[in-house]
C-alpha cells in the first residue's frame, strides 16, 4: 500500500459493505494526517447501514460510515502544525462555513453549510472514519491527555451530545433528572447530570437489563423498566392514557426506600426520539422544567401541548453539540468521583476493516449470541 493510498470500508447498498482503495494526497497547510485507531458505532451509522438512508436523508454515492473516532497524527504539512507526528488526537468530526451567524454567535452545530462525516445531508458526502487514515482540519482534533485511551477520544463524541443536552438544560444543583432511554446517548446523559449535582437520576428503559446496568454501573440512581402493553394502544387517547399511566408510576417511585415518592422532575432527557416517550416526558416534568429533545425517531408525532403549555413546560431541541471537546476531555481527565467509568459502555470491540461487518450486524442487536448485553460496539483499527 502507497502513502497515497488508504483501505476504507464503504457502503454501496443497505448491508453492502465493501473494502475498497481511495487516494489520499498530503495533508493541506491546515490539515494533519490521522491514522484512525478507534471508532465508535453510532445509530445513526446503524440506520445508513440498514436502510441506505437516515431518516429522510438518502445516500446518493458510496458512503464511509463512522464519525465517533479518535488516532495517532501521522503526517503534518512542511509549513508546520500545531500537532506533531504521533500526538493522539480525537476527532470533531462536523466541519461548519465558519462565516455564518449561527457560527459567529458559537452555535456551529447548526450551521446550514455543515459537512459532517458519515452523513449524507451534503453532496457529494463527507467521508467517515472507518478508513485507514484520513485527512482533518488541525483546528478540529483535540489532543488526548496522557492519561486517557483512544477508546476515550472516540466516546467523547456522543459524551459531547449528552455534554450540549446537559449545557442547555440549565440543571441546577439537587435537581431530579429523568432520562428516558437507557442506550449509549442516555447512559451519557444521566452521567453528567450526576456530575453536574443532579441530587436523583432515574432512568427508564423497555428493557429492564439496560436500567439495571445503568445502576450497578453507577450512572443511575433509580431504575424503571418501562411497562409494555398488549395490544398496543392505537387512538390518540389510548396512546395519550398509556404515556400518563407511564409517567404516573414514574412519579411514585421512591429513592432508597424514602418515604416521599419521587413526583415530577426538574428536567426530562428523551433520548429515543419515541413518540410515546416524548408524551411520557411532557406529563413528567414540573411546571416550569425542561424536557430536551434528543432522541432522532419519529419525525412526526402527536405531543400533548397543552399539558406543556399549562405548566410552562419547555421543549428544547438538542442537536449534536458545539463548543463540548475541550471540556469533556477535561472531565475525562479530572479523575472527578462523581464520572461513573464511561468506558464500560463499550460492550463489543471487534478488530480492523474486515470486523466491521460483524461490529454493524452485533450493533442492531440488544443482546448478543452469548446473551450478553449490546449498548456501544468499537472497532479497534490498531495494527
Amino acid at each position: 500500500m502507497s502513502a497515497t493510498e488508504v483501505k476504507a470500508s464503504v457502503l454501496h447498498a443497505a448491508g453492502d459493505l465493501r473494502i475498497q482503495v481511495r487516494p489520499l494526497p498530503e495533508p493541506s497547510a491546515d490539515e494533519v494526517q490521522i491514522a484512525v485507531q478507534a471508532t465508535g458505532l453510532c445509530g445513526s451509522d446503524l440506520h445508513y447501514f440498514r436502510h441506505f438512508r437516515n431518516g429522510q436523508i438518502q445516500v446518493r454515492e458510496p458512503l464511509t460510515l463512522g464519525h465517533e473516532s479518535a488516532g495517532v497524527v501521522v503526517a503534518v504539512p512542511p509549513t508546520g502544525s500545531p500537532f506533531k507526528v504521533g500526538d493522539r488526537v480525537a476527532i470533531e468530526v462536523g466541519l461548519p462555513c465558519e462565516n455564518c451567524g449561527f457560527c459567529r454567535e458559537g452555535r456551529y452545530n447548526i450551521c446550514r453549510g455543515m459537512n459532517f462525516r458519515s452523513s449524507a445531508k451534503a453532496f457529494p458526502h463527507a467521508q467517515g472514519t472507518l478508513q485507514e487514515r484520513i485527512n482533518h482540519p488541525a483546528r478540529w482534533c483535540h489532543k488526548l491527555p496522557d492519561s486517557l485511551t483512544l477508546e476515550h477520544g472516540a466516546i467523547v463524541e456522543p459524551l459531547s451530545v449528552a455534554m450540549h443536552a446537559k449545557d442547555r438544560s440549565g440543571i441546577k444543583q439537587g435537581s431530579t433528572v429523568l432520562v428516558l432511554g437507557a442506550g449509549a446517548v442516555g447512559l451519557l446523559c444521566a452521567a453528567v447530570c450526576k456530575v453536574a449535582g443532579a441530587k436523583t437520576v432515574i432512568i427508564a428503559d423497555i428493557l429492564e437489563d439496560r436500567v439495571k446496568f445503568a445502576v450497578e454501573n453507577g450512572f443511575a440512581d433509580v431504575p424503571f423498566t418501562v411497562p409494555i402493553v398488549s395490544p398496543r394502544p392505537e387512538s390518540i387517547d389510548d396512546k395519550l392514557a398509556y404515556a400518563q399511566d407511564v409517567a404516573e408510576k414514574l412519579k411514585a417511585l421512591k429513592v432508597n426506600g424514602a418515604s416521599e415518592a419521587i413526583g415530577e422532575v426538574a428536567i426530562t432527557f428523551e433520548c429515543t426520539g419515541v413518540e410515546s416517550c416524548m408524551q411520557t416526558a411532557i406529563y413528567s416534568t414540573q411546571p416550569g422544567g425542561k424536557v430536551m429533545i434528543i432522541g432522532m425517531g419519529t419525525p412526526i408525532q402527536t405531543l400533548p401541548i397543552s399539558a406543556a403549555s399549562l405548566k410552562e413546560v419547555d421543549l428544547v431541541g438538542v442537536f449534536r453539540y458545539a463548543n463540548t471537546y475541550r471540556k469533556v476531555l477535561d472531565l475525562l481527565a479530572s479523575g472527578n468521583p462523581l464520572l461513573p467509568d464511561v468506558q464500560k459502555i463499550v460492550t463489543h470491540r471487534l478488530k480492523g476493516l474486515n470486523g466491521i461487518p460483524t461490529a454493524f450486524d452485533t450493533a442492531g442487536k440488544v443482546k448478543d449470541e452469548a446473551g450478553n448485553l449490546v449498548i456501544k460496539v468499537m472497532v479497534d483499527m490498531t495494527e
